[in-house]
């Protein structure tokens, strides 16, 4: 039997307080104390209750509002996916509440609480490890949740996106193929980033294969940003043996890297071959043209939409899907000279 869905009233009497008091913290928390706003959190954390908002919501315990929480709105990789996931939702008239977490996972909690407190009736979410704390905040509420830009087939979870482990094999294969053995890695930083830890783990298990005779000069971890990658780009550079390729965990790096190396006088691909991840718009336009992993941004937000709206109407009915990548080949990688 299906355990009945926690009450405001349930929340009041385990606070020890009115369930007016209860809805005023709710909806002007800066009305009520601070310790008595405490007391009811941790009741409404306790008891697992959401909020429901408007006649509609109160009717079906659905307010049609669905959010997304993506690691930046300032990083282009994420805007194809998020607007072929919107555009679906509207189809459906269903509103899209999206926030933002800077790759921090304790503000991706606020960021998650805060939306679901809105009403949410599902979550969309970037990447699949978080803390215990979130994974069983979700759970205590029974928000339908769907986890994109990664796949893991041993999980009861729903993804919908693609295995960065095995494409950072691919484009690490590709490197080696074009005859490179002296390669460097920059890498976005993987704490708390499970798709840039599992590209960088698929890249090193290819070039640190014994019968390949390559080897990483170095592994540089970065934030995702052009000053960042020219900073990278400076350090690996440096190394002896130089590298012959660098493999870049996304293409905002590869890109800032590629403009850094002409700054410096290197040629690219001629001095060093550089690739890249995710193949944005900036890819086909930077000089060289990025070689780089095409992500299936736009047909995976629009599954996305798809098995999340099925999950939120009919739990159970979801399901998770793989999609694929593939390699882009353009200018930035060439044999070593």
């Amino acid at each position: 039997m299906i355990a009945k869905p926690p009450t405001l009233e349930d929340v009041a009497q385990a606070a020890g307080v009115s369930a007016a008091t209860i809805s005023r913290c709710i909806n002007t928390p800066e009305r009520v104390a601070k310790g008595t706003r405490l007391r009811i959190q941790a009741a409404i954390d306790a008891l697992g209750y959401t909020p429901n908002f408007g006649g509609r919501a109160l009717a079906t315990r659905r307010t049609n509002i669905i959010g997304a929480v993506i690691p930046s709105m300032a990083n282009s990789v994420f805007a194809g996916g998020i607007q072929a996931f919107q555009e679906v939702l509207a189809r459906e008239k269903v509103t899209l509440l999206i926030g933002s977490t800077n790759y921090d996972p304790d503000y991706e909690f606020e960021q998650i609480q805060t939306l679901i407190s809105h009403g949410a009736d599902g979550m969309l979410l970037v990447g699949s490890k978080r803390p215990d704390r979130t994974q069983q905040f979700l759970n205590s509420r029974r928000i339908p949740t769907l986890n994109v830009w990664c796949f893991r087939a041993d999980s009861d979870q729903l993804y919908v996106g693609f295995d960065n482990f095995t494409a950072g094999e691919d484009v690490a294969k590709l490197v080696l193929e074009y005859g490179h053995k002296t390669v460097a890695i920059v890498s976005g930083i993987c704490d708390g980033n499970d798709r840039a830890a599992d590209r960088l783990a698929g890249m090193e298990r290819i070039i640190n294969q014994p019968d390949n005779g390559a080897r990483i000069v170095m592994v540089h971890q970065t934030k995702y940003s052009f000053d960042h990658a020219a900073k990278a780009f400076d350090t690996v550079i440096a190394q002896s043996p130089r590298p012959t390729a660098i493999l870049a965990g996304n293409d905002v790096l590869a890109a800032g890297m590629i403009q850094r190396a002409k700054a410096l006088g290197f040629g690219v691909p001629g001095d060093v071959s550089i690739t890249g991840f995710d193949d944005i718009a900036l890819a086909q336009f930077v000089d060289p043209g990025l070689t780089t992993v095409r992500v299936p941004q736009v047909q995976m937000g629009q599954r996305a939409a798809e098995e999340l709206l099925a999950e939120i109407r009919e739990p159970g009915s979801g399901h998770s899907v793989e999609l694929l990548t593939h390699i882009i080949k353009r200018g930035s990688l060439a044999p070593p000279a």
